[in-house]
């Protein structure tokens, strides 16, 4: 092998390992996130479970199935990465859906970005 095989290689090796470490920091930041600003509706594992939650009609989203309900930027798919967003930041009622599924609009881009990695993360 030469120089320039090995040098690529080994950056490729580099971004490989950074890419993963920033994804397993994105997923551990996100449920901190999750558990602050979600759980007590949406439960600690997702499932809809949490204490406010018990309470609520309808139900919180259970995340474990992965099924989503709202197209929020009618793109023809319910539940992309862009819906949640929209959902989390402006809150179910403004796309339709129950107004118990309060706007979070204090949350930056950023941090609504790792809660969906760690919602993602719970599918069963």
């Amino acid at each position: 092998m030469n120089r320039w095989m090995i040098s690529t290689l080994a950056g490729l090796l580099c971004g490989a390992v950074f890419s993963f470490a920033a994804a397993a920091d994105d997923l551990a930041e996100g449920k901190l996130l999750f558990e602050t600003n979600c759980a007590s509706c949406h439960g600690l594992t997702g499932k809809g479970d949490g204490p406010v939650g018990a309470v609520l009609t309808p139900k919180p989203r259970d995340f474990a199935k992965a099924e989503f309900k709202f197209d929020t930027d009618a793109d023809g798919e319910a539940g992309t990465d862009a819906d949640l967003r929209n959902l989390v930041k402006n809150g179910a009622m403004a796309y339709g859906g129950s107004p118990l599924m309060a706007p979070l609009p204090h949350l930056s881009g950023d941090d609504v970005a790792k809660i969906i990695v760690y919602i993602r993360s719970l599918k069963e």
